[in-house]
């Protein structure tokens, strides 16, 4: 492998392993004003009726 070869994979690999690395610490590290923002899914399906009296 060339030089050229050499410098184009180790500089891929690094930029790639950042991006993931950085990826995973922004899902794992969640801020207090952020956690408001955070979003769920209906534990009831839409089809389900209500009845409200």
């Amino acid at each position: 492998m060339t030089l050229a070869g050499i410098i184009i994979m180790v500089l891929s690999v690094t930029v790639v392993s950042g991006l993931f690395f950085w990826c995973v610490a922004k899902v794992l590290t969640v801020s207090d004003d952020q956690t408001d923002k955070l979003h769920g899914f209906e534990q009831e399906t839409p089809d389900v009726e209500h009845d409200e009296k």
